[in-house]
């Protein structure tokens, strides 16, 4: 659904800004447990498991905001395919965000891990211990995490372009937003400003109407 302003709402815009940090820094520590079985590795996947779990849950709040609140349009003179390229990648971006976690879920389920978010907070096994589809899902996890990686850096070339080179307007949706001008105040107040209006309207008919007469 496409959005009668030129912004995304306020809250999608927080959202965005609020898991792009968090995926950042899931990924980051991600590489980072995956480079060392050292004393770090506690730490890292301490981190690494209830960031994981938020962002699960924020893609779950974030999609239906999405959906109803609905999305500028793309620029105009953007071609059919580049269209249909920038919705299916963020398409992608939303199944990679919410499948993920999901994934590392399972994946722990399956080993027999606890999925410990905070001290006292540990997520149910959704999956029933298996070293096997532990092991298989070990390796889904990592692939689609090398994935969500290309596609974040596929999505920030996009918004430099847009932003540095293009010059459209579509980093500025989903940053400090448009300024409202003067006809945008007119698009948006149109019709109280019609029904406003109207009694001016015709009161000055009837003046005109009565008429007055002539100086000799």
């Amino acid at each position: 659904m496409n959005r009668g302003s030129p912004d995304f709402h306020p809250a999608l815009r927080a959202l965005h800004w609020l898991m792009a940090v968090m995926v950042l820094a899931m990924l980051f520590i991600g590489v980072g447990m995956v480079s060392t079985a050292g004393p770090p590795y506690p730490a890292l996947l301490a981190l690494h498991r209830p960031i994981g779990i938020a962002i699960l849950v924020l893609v779950l709040i974030r999609l239906p905001l999405r959906l109803a609140t609905g999305t500028p349009a793309l620029p105009d003179d953007l071609s059919p395919l580049e269209k249909s390229v920038a919705k299916g990648s963020h398409v992608l971006l939303y199944a990679v965000m919410m499948g993920t976690p999901l994934i590392g879920w399972a994946m722990l389920s399956a080993g027999g891990y606890p999925i410990q978010v905070t001290k006292g907070f540990v997520l149910p096994p959704i999956l029933p211990h298996n070293l096997d589809l532990y092991a298989f899902l070990r390796e889904v996890h990592t692939i689609v995490a090398f994935l969500f990686f290309a596609l974040i850096l596929a999505h920030l070339a996009a918004a430099l372009v847009h932003g540095l080179i293009r010059k459209d307007g579509v980093l500025r949706s989903m940053t400090v937003g448009h300024p409202v001008s003067a006809k945008d105040d007119a698009l948006i107040d149109g019709p109280k400003a019609v029904d406003a209006a109207a009694p001016e309207a015709a009161t000055a008919r009837d003046v005109e109407g009565k008429g007055y007469p002539e100086a000799d």
